[in-house]
C-alpha cells in the first residue's frame, strides 16, 4: 500500500472555492480503482493550508488517477488556487495504532 500526503496552500480568498470543489468531487477520488482511503485536513494555524491523506494499493494505482480525466478536471480547477506550489509525499506505513 501506497500513502499519499499532498500538502496545498491557497489563496485566502479562494478557500471557498476550493472546498467546494473538493466536495463535489470527494466521492468520486475516492471511488476511483486502487484508492481505499481519502481524507482531508486544514492547518490549525494557517486556515488556508489543506493536507490530503489517501491510501492506493499501489504506486501504479496512484499513477493511473494522476493520468486520469477526473484528475484532469480537478486539477485544472484547483491549480489556479493556489498560492504556492504544492507539496506530495509517497510514503510506505510502517506502524499504524489504533
Amino acid at each position: 500500500m501506497l500513502v499519499r500526503i499532498v500538502k496545498m496552500s491557497f489563496k485566502p480568498i479562494k478557500v471557498e472555492e476550493f472546498l467546494a470543489n473538493f466536495e463535489k468531487n470527494k466521492l468520486k477520488i475516492r471511488a476511483f480503482e486502487g484508492c481505499s482511503f481519502l481524507e482531508l485536513y486544514q492547518d490549525r494555524n494557517s486556515s488556508n493550508v489543506f493536507f490530503t491523506y489517501s491510501y492506493w494499493e499501489s504506486a501504479n494505482a496512484l499513477e493511473n488517477y494522476r493520468n486520469s480525466e477526473l484528475f484532469d478536471a480537478v486539477w485544472a480547477i484547483t491549480k489556479p488556487l493556489f498560492n504556492a506550489k504544492p507539496e506530495a509525499w509517497s510514503v510506505n506505513k510502517l506502524v499504524s495504532l489504533d
